[in-house]
């Protein structure tokens, strides 16, 4: 968890899997923005992905990441939000470009 001073509490969840402890998180204050990790290899994939950001239910965006980096990681952004939407998320998706920088 990353608590900016008057600014976003971002949740990152590193290179996991989903647990059932992530439903605490937003217990201790609502979590702004998510990054999860969706490559399917080493980390979650996007279903497993989809049920973490269910269970930390992040208030404005959710940031799919450790995907598309090399073949092994078969995660896409596409099937994180076709998961998303199944487990009825209301985060919105923000998919990053390279380069790309996001002012929160």
């Amino acid at each position: 968890m990353i608590s900016v001073r008057n600014g976003p509490r971002i949740y990152h969840t590193g290179d996991t899997d989903v647990f059932s402890d992530m439903a605490l998180v937003s217990r201790f204050g609502q979590v702004d923005v998510m990054l999860a990790c969706i490559g399917d290899r080493f980390t979650m994939g996007p279903r497993r992905a989809a049920l973490a950001t269910r269970l930390v239910n992040p208030a404005k965006l959710v940031i799919p990441m450790h995907y598309g980096t090399f073949p092994v990681l078969t995660g896409t952004p596409a099937a994180f939000a076709e998961a998303l939407k199944q487990e009825k998320v209301k985060a919105r998706l923000h998919e990053m470009k390279v380069g790309e920088t996001l002012k929160l």
